[in-house]
């Protein structure tokens, strides 16, 4: 029978660790390094049971689309009834998940709020925290809650040593916006993406999926998880993530209101915030809150640096404009934007020089409504208004889409031992970046 087992669950100071025990026809997804989360609070009073979560958040998945069952020594209850349902939304989400069942040789109740107090003083509520304009919405709909900020280190910005900028970047970016309002902090790293192999799970499931493994199945649950043992620390009562998406959109994404509103332990609540306004109502909401309360805001969305907006890829580009239609000069939070940009955008969309999924469909159709309210201007937004409302933007996606070469590898990797791919992808990864850099410079 398929299944991991999670065992060997230790806290020792604020370092989280286990480790994942497949059978042997799921080994080709575990690489044999141990889960591990770092937090920045000691978390060795947090029960077992809460311990378990943040391997539990990630590993289940990776079980559901085997037909595997996943055992563990204790868990959570609340947070076992918590999987179950997840497990519906995402089976009945995509069709290649089969399920399975969690066995736990005990359960426990572990609400902090009934005979326990909170280690730390603060809010009671946290958000999941970058600065870009979801998260940054979702701040200023919460801000009378005065909440906790999470960053987490293990996800767009990895465990490698060449991401460390990155993540000191980040650090210091949500550091000073928190002080800035009086607010706390709490700062999580993961080697997630390197003790489950993503490589693999890309190789074997993108066929399925519009974007990723993670970011069409795991994320909202696994991100969520990874958060329980802070939580349980810090006494948080409502932990926000803050939506990618609205209503009207459906799109097979692993963090939506289904998922996301059904994750819970001991006495956390999760909530999938925002999820009725569209990204340019989003962009709405900071708008009137820079002109009542921080003229001087930025936002950072660059999916490039971190360390500010390079003001040339796709998302910078999309976000500009967004802030231009709300009534915002885009150059005075942090892009670097002029009417002459619009040719530029134009020409790139045109030319598939960015790879878009439906989402990035959605996004330019949403700021494609409000366009046709707009009063341009300078004769380049004009121009490239008009050209927008008549642009068929699934032929743009479609044009976009990942190179052959991408794909035949990920269909290789399916029938490939896993020591020849393991060596083999990282090599073939590296040679892609430096074409890339190649063609770009």
């Amino acid at each position: 029978m398929s299944r991991i087992a999670i065992d060997r669950i230790d806290a020792d100071g604020s370092t989280l660790e286990c480790r994942l025990r497949p059978t042997r026809d799921l080994e080709r997804f575990v690489t044999g390094e141990p889960f591990r989360v770092e937090y920045d609070q000691p978390i060795e009073d947090v029960p077992a049971g809460i311990l378990a979560i943040p391997a539990l958040a990630n590993v289940c998945p990776v079980a559901w689309a085997n037909g595997a069952d996943v055992y563990v020594d204790e868990v959570d209850v609340t947070f076992a009834h918590a999987l179950e349902e997840a497990k519906a939304s995402l089976l009945e989400m995509h069709d290649f998940l089969e399920g399975g069942t969690l066995y736990a040789r005990e359960t426990i109740d572990a609400d902090p709020t009934a005979d326990r107090e909170s280690t730390t003083e603060g809010s009671d509520s946290a958000l999941l925290f970058t600065g870009g304009v979801d998260s940054t919405c979702s701040y200023v709909r919460h801000r009378d809650e005065a909440p906790t900020l999470v960053s987490l280190r293990g996800w767009t910005i990895t465990p490698d040593p060449a991401d460390d900028p990155d993540w000191e970047h980040l650090r210091e970016r949500v550091s000073a916006f928190a002080a800035d309002r009086g607010l706390e902090t709490a700062f999580l790293e993961t080697n997630a993406l390197s003790a489950l192999d993503h490589a693999m799970l890309l190789a074997h499931y993108k066929r399925f999926v519009d974007g990723a493994w993670y970011s069409s199945v795991g994320h909202g649950l696994g991100l969520l998880g990874l958060c329980a043992p802070m939580a349980y620390v810090r006494g948080i009562e409502d932990l926000y993530v803050a939506a990618t998406h609205w209503e009207g959109i459906d799109l097979e994404w692993g963090s939506r209101p289904d998922i996301d509103d059904h994750v819970r332990w001991g006495g956390t609540r999760c909530h999938h915030d925002g999820y009725e306004l569209t990204r340019q109502e989003r962009i709405d909401v900071i708008a009137e809150y820079v002109r009542n309360e921080d003229p001087t805001l930025e936002v950072q969305t660059c999916n490039d640096r971190m360390d500010g907006n390079c003001g040339e890829c796709e998302k910078c580009y999309r976000t500009a404009i967004g802030l231009r239609l709300s009534g915002l000069d885009p150059t005075a939070h942090g892009y670097p934007f002029s009417s002459d940009d619009y040719d530029e955008v134009r020409r790139n969309l045109e030319a598939g020089a960015w790879e878009l999924g439906e989402d990035e469909r959605y996004m330019w159709a949403d700021i494609r409504d409000r366009v046709r309210e707009a009063d341009p201007e300078s004769p380049q937004e004009r121009a490239f208004f008009e050209w927008l409302c008549s642009v068929d933007l699934e032929e743009l996606v479609a044009e976009s889409r990942s190179p052959l070469s991408h794909r035949l590898l990920r269909a290789g990797a399916r029938n490939t031992p896993n020591s020849v791919y393991n060596v083999a992808y990282p090599a073939w990864k590296s040679v892609q970046s430096g074409l890339e850099r190649i063609r770009s410079s």
